[in-house]
């Protein structure tokens, strides 16, 4: 397929919109990510919360007139599909399914779309302000019980990776990895994927892993040990690289922690963990969007296998109350800066290749959304409008 704009925007689509029963029993009858979007309250002098959608209002994922109206949205901003957020807990459990089936089942919205798995155990913190000294408890654990249990997961996609709407990458049905490392002899997983597609008819499958530049710092789960080591943080091809040996065939790059660190300064940033961590969110960690997108891409993501990711705004307030990590002063305008930037990276990968993962399309309850709120409408669709058709 021949892809004649400035970038492939594909944009991360949360199905949390809809009641389901797990949902009722953990958080209340009814919950749905609009349960903390709605209640959401300024927590400094200028904060823009709460965040109230316009023109979808507080919608309900189960209503198709509702995804037919967002894909009119994305497709007149120029974005190429949504990567629906796909539960797949092991053994065939999987949460939030309903929307993508219904898209599935009927044919509609006739708009691109891949999956992205979301491989990580749902916590009591998940979707909610974190109570005063709560035990974090897995409510869902994500598990991996073996090859039978990935075939089962392969055929119960098939479908969707069949359909004429999903999205390919030379000629493979694209598939990314939320949490790549986190899945034991992930490149066996990987080979078995890919000679199951092959087997069904399709060229195979090109897979994107996640990788958050810092995340687990010089393969170092504890963040303070990271923060104190030597690192260079405006070079990430060691971070690429440990994911594309593991059998991927892409990243998709996120900059959000590299850039924090680097406009708090890591010392800086070390202090506020550990004083947040004793003391429960006494201090809101937060950042002017203008210094961030400064720091959001790096030469790497110039590569041709890596897909960088544009990030209109950062806000968790919603959901973590004193303890999110908020980005500030975020405009169109400045996510235009960005978004220029971030084509400026990709303009000489293979049209193919020219992907950008836009977080996200309606994450409300971690301010990374695009559909229109009162307070900007359709500002941020307008500028991927503007640079990408």
């Amino acid at each position: 397929m021949k892809h004649n704009k400035k970038a492939r925007v594909i944009a991360f689509y949360l199905p949390q919109y809809h009641p389901i029963p797990e949902n009722d029993e953990w958080w209340g009858k009814g919950f749905t990510e609009w349960t903390n979007v709605g209640k959401a309250k300024p927590i400094f002098k200028g904060h823009y919360q709460p965040k109230v959608p316009a023109d979808l209002g507080y919608y309900d994922l189960r209503m198709p007139e509702i995804r037919e109206a967002q894909a009119d949205l994305a497709r007149q901003a120029g974005i190429e599909g949504f990567c629906y957020w796909h539960y797949w807990f092991g053994s065939g459990k999987q949460l939030l399914e309903k929307p993508f089936d219904d898209v599935l089942e009927s044919g509609k919205p006739d708009f691109p779309f891949c999956l992205g798995w979301a491989n990580h155990s749902w916590t009591n913190k998940d979707w909610h302000i974190g109570k005063k000294f709560t035990k974090e408890v897995n409510l869902m654990t994500q598990s991996y019980p073996g090859n039978e249990d990935h075939e089962l997961h392969f055929y119960h996609i098939l479908k969707a990776l069949k359909d004429k709407r999903y999205i390919c990458v030379d000629g493979m049905p694209l598939f990314l990895i939320y949490s790549p490392t986190s899945i034991p002899n992930i490149t066996s997983f990987i080979n078995l994927w890919r000679k199951l597609a092959i087997k069904n008819g399709l060229k195979g499958i090109h897979f994107v892993g996640i990788t958050h530049n810092l995340s687990n710092l010089n393969g170092n789960k504890n963040v303070i040990k990271g923060l104190l080591s030597k690192i260079n943080f405006n070079k990430s091809a060691d971070y690429y690289n440990r994911i594309l040996n593991l059998g991927f065939d892409a990243v998709n790059s996120r900059g959000q922690n590299r850039a924090e660190i680097i406009v708090r300064g890591r010392f800086k940033k070390l202090f506020l963990n550990l004083i947040n961590k004793e003391f429960d969110g006494i201090i809101a960690d937060k950042y002017n969007y203008k210094k961030i997108i400064k720091h959001l891409f790096v030469d790497e993501d110039s590569w041709n296998n890596v897909y960088p990711t544009i990030i209109p705004n950062w806000d968790r307030s919603p959901r973590s109350g004193k303890k999110a990590l908020i980005w500030y002063n975020t405009t169109p305008e400045l996510f235009r800066e960005s978004v220029k930037s971030a084509i400026e990276i990709i303009k000489d990968k293979p049209s193919e290749h020219k992907i950008l993962f836009l977080q996200s399309w309606n994450e409300w309850g971690e301010g990374n959304y695009v559909e229109p709120d009162i307070m900007y409408g359709k500002g941020y669709l307008n500028v991927l409008r503007d640079l990408i058709k």
